[in-house]
């Protein structure tokens, strides 16, 4: 087993863990991500990940898919049981059927093997910038719910209550998702501006992410997957959430 933990530096405010059972790569990124100013933790399979989770609280994980014993797959689905962090799946794959599945698993985003080391770090500080976002504005501003249709986000602990009561567990990727739709209730949009607004980068026709995370939103919300009430499908353009917004 191989975990080390770079040194902070100051004013420091992430702590990144690196998973992948190549130490070339690990060494790699961790010196690399390290040198920019980020906490850099290692692990070479699910069991390292596990000890470094319980030791340390870690804001993202960049995460090999093809792992000895538990691959990312099962780990990445593990993460979204114990923990709020950000997931990049790391793959040399580049097979769309992984992307997808790991997506639906909770990923925030997926990267190809060999990958340029800046786009990295950009897609680490986008999964990362999404998170903070609505907490640093409700420091700044009160705390801000939204409430639709008996539901309650709050946007300040990024927290979803249901009509009941109870508290509904969402992935990063699927609170930023229905922050969207509720803070824009009523308003169509398209999969250009939701990709835009939630990866920072440009829809293509054959990436079924966002849908796929409207699929697991409204089974969340209970929103019948034939007949939708809440985020309606606009065909052809993208979705809308149909309901009176009212802010707090």
């Amino acid at each position: 087993m191989e975990t080390n933990s770079a040194k902070p530096a100051a004013g420091m405010q992430a702590h990144l863990l690196i998973v992948d059972d190549d130490p070339d790569i690990r060494s790699a990124l961790s010196d690399y991500l390290s040198e920019i100013g980020f906490q850099v933790s290692t692990a070479e399979d699910g069991r390292a990940m596990r000890e470094v989770l319980g030791r340390d609280s870690v804001d993202l994980v960049v995460l090999d898919l093809n792992l000895p014993g538990e691959d990312g797959f099962s780990l990445a689905t593990y993460l979204r049981q114990v923990t709020n962090a950000g997931i990049i799946m790391l793959t040399g794959s580049g097979d769309k059927v992984d992307e997808i599945v790991g997506l639906e698993l909770g990923a925030d985003d997926y990267v190809a093997k060999p990958c340029d080391l800046r786009q990295l770090t950009a897609r680490i500080r986008a999964v990362l910038r999404r998170a903070r976002s609505t907490v640093k504005a409700g420091q700044a501003d009160g705390e801000r719910i939204v409430g639709f249709a008996g539901w309650t986000l709050n946007l300040t602990a990024r927290k979803l209550t249901s009509p009941s009561g109870e508290a509904v567990p969402l992935t990063t990727a699927e609170f930023d998702l229905l922050a969207i739709f509720a803070t824009r209730p009523n308003r169509v949009l398209t999969r250009d501006q939701l990709i835009e607004q939630l990866h920072g980068r440009e829809w293509s026709p054959y990436d079924r992410s966002i849908d796929n995370q409207v699929s697991r939103l409204r089974r969340k919300l209970g929103d019948h997957p034939k007949e939708p009430q809440l985020i309606q499908s606009v065909r052809g353009v993208g979705y809308v959430l149909t309901v009176e917004n009212r802010a707090g």
